[in-house]
């Protein structure tokens, strides 16, 4: 049909443009497109909105750390298979992925650093590991972090981002809770602060265990926290949620959070907390 074809011909045309990807990134939030190098100058913070977009964990260590440098820990610990799990494929298979795709061992990243001079005990998760989910590895390096802050008599620092305990261990990954928690309370009979920074999102047994037992606990602006989704709660609870539930500002208007932080403040904050809770 004429609808179908060209009714003229030798019209002009033009030349389909290739934009390189990731030149611009458009806002989860409010939908703003920003240039793609503004974006990594202002440290993925919308400069319309101000919404926090997802960072890996390395972008955090060149952040917080004195030159960015993190003296790592555990990095042969890896996970087994101790339930020999298969969902869509099989869980060894799902690590050695998460592995490839991340250039990391495992779902935290945990060592020795200095901020602004001060030694810490620093441990962060990532969430591109399969969610920055829980496993018995996991807790194994929250844990050792915080022997080594005991150990060494330094501030304890934990940046978590999470979707919770990790279903292919089961049990095992839930008896996780557990053990980072009673380590911190032995950290808070030595009087050895510990900073806890949630960025988003934090949820279920993470948040549930060492991410919520901070001395101080601070969380970046519009992060999702809580235990459960909040979909899952609405369905269980058959009731309407308020505006804003499970966000930082939702959690520091209820008083879970001692302050929400922007990330372009985020290590000057913590410098003057390290300085302020620790004077030996």
């Amino acid at each position: 049909m004429a609808w179908f074809r060209k009714s003229k011909q030798g019209l002009p045309t033009h030349e389909k443009r290739n934009i390189p990807e990731g030149l611009w990134t458009k806002c989860e939030s409010c939908g703003e497109i920003v240039y793609g190098k503004k974006m990594e100058d202002l440290l993925w913070v919308c400069p319309t909105c101000n919404f926090h977009f997802r960072i890996p964990s390395q972008k955090y260590i060149n952040l917080l750390l004195d030159d960015g440098y993190l003296e790592e820990y555990d990095t042969n610990l890896t996970s087994a298979d101790p339930l020999k799990f298969k969902d869509s494929k099989k869980y060894p298979d799902r690590i050695k992925a998460a592995q490839q795709k991340t250039g990391k061992p495992e779902g935290v990243t945990a060592g020795m650093a200095r901020i602004n001079g001060i030694e810490v005990s620093f441990a962060i998760m990532n969430f591109q590991f399969i969610g920055g989910s829980m496993g018995s590895v996991v807790g194994e390096k929250i844990a050792r972090a915080i022997e080594r802050a005991i150990e060494c008599e330094v501030p304890l620092i934990i940046v978590s981002c999470s979707g919770g305990a990790r279903m292919q261990e089961g049990i095992l990954s839930l008896m996780q809770m557990a053990k980072t928690s009673a380590l911190l309370a032995i950290l808070h009979e030595k009087r050895i602060p510990y900073i806890s920074i949630l960025t988003n999102p934090t949820t279920a047994g993470v948040m549930a265990s060492y991410a919520s037992l901070g001395d101080i606990i601070m969380a970046e602006p519009k992060a999702l926290l809580g235990f459960a989704g909040p979909r899952v709660i609405q369905q269980t609870i058959g009731q309407d949620l308020p505006e804003g539930f499970q966000s930082s500002e939702f959690f520091l208007e209820k008083g879970f959070l001692d302050m929400i932080v922007d990330r372009k403040e985020l290590r000057k904050t913590v410098t003057k907390l390290l300085k302020y809770m620790w004077r030996r």
